[in-house]
């Protein structure tokens, strides 16, 4: 694998991710989505890294700043249209660049998916939706083409289904291998039937959806997101079951978790030359 890693040319690595570690401390999403990026060599791996600019997030201390050039796009949902900010910061310890997607409608609150009483935001389904559109439009404007997407938490759970069908076309996600990532965490609690209206941007149907809805009728992010994926991991043990079960059910090469996180960081950089080389990690 060493000798793999050294003879290949540099791979961009798409690192989209709903936490991130000094940025949010929320989960133990953050510190893995942290330590992945920094085990990754500089002379092999090439990490673009977005993630939600949520109001938790204190921008002075992290020294965000706004990108002009990226900004000034409007991300429309249900009809509606929200202008897309993008903010960046450089990653402490790491010569690599955080971007964050930002809107006042969706992350300007002093929370991430929850109020004080843990009742989930009535809005979270609009605020995934805006989320995983804006990280397409974003890269589109980078003009920067992956090689490998790898996706964190459930507020990425559309990009696999839009790379693979609203983007189909689109020569900047033509060649890219999907990677999910499967946390204990369900954002759909709030989620209704007009989440698969919402979702189907461009020129899909809500029909198009359908990998998203469970038997019970209700949304179930990850199946979806891991049926449009290449390969998936294991964020904690307590998922370890669920993933064998999606990855017998949908023939999707897969990486179980383990209990130190440095160990996880470092076999998630050798998933993703498995995953490139067509291999299952068993």
């Amino acid at each position: 694998m060493d000798q793999y890693i050294g003879n290949m040319s540099k791979k961009k690595v798409l690192f989209v991710t709903q936490e991130l570690n000094p940025y949010t401390e929320i989960s133990i999403l953050s510190e893995i989505a942290r330590r992945i990026p920094h085990f990754a060599g500089v002379d092999d791996y090439e990490f673009r890294i977005l993630m939600p600019k949520f109001g938790i997030i204190n921008e002075r201390r992290h020294r965000l700043h706004e990108v002009v050039r990226l900004s000034g796009m409007n991300i429309i949902v249900d009809d509606e249209d929200y202008p897309l900010i993008i903010k960046v910061a450089s990653l402490p310890g790491a010569r690599m660049q955080v971007y964050f997607l930002d809107n006042d409608e969706f992350f300007k609150r002093k929370a991430v998916f929850t109020d004080e009483e843990e009742v989930p935001f009535n809005d979270n389904q609009e605020r995934l939706v805006f989320f995983c559109k804006g990280v397409m439009e974003t890269v589109k404007k980078f003009g920067w083409s992956p090689d490998i997407v790898h996706l964190h938490g459930q507020i990425t759970s559309l990009i696999p289904f839009y790379m693979k069908h609203a983007y189909k076309n689109d020569p900047v996600f033509n060649d890219a291998k999907i990677i999910y990532s499967l946390y204990n965490n369900e954002l759909s609690d709030s989620f209704d039937s007009k989440f698969m209206q919402i979702a189907a941007i461009n020129d899909l149907e809500s029909e198009d959806l359908s990998f998203f809805i469970n038997e019970e009728n209700k949304i179930n992010l990850d199946f979806g997101a891991i049926k449009f994926s290449d390969g998936i991991i294991s964020g904690s043990e307590t998922e370890d079951d669920v993933v064998k079960m999606y990855s017998d059910l949908l023939e999707k090469p897969m990486m179980l978790s383990h209990e130190e996180v440095d160990t996880s960081a470092k076999s998630t950089l050798e998933f993703y030359n498995n995953v490139l080389q067509g291999n299952e990690n068993e």
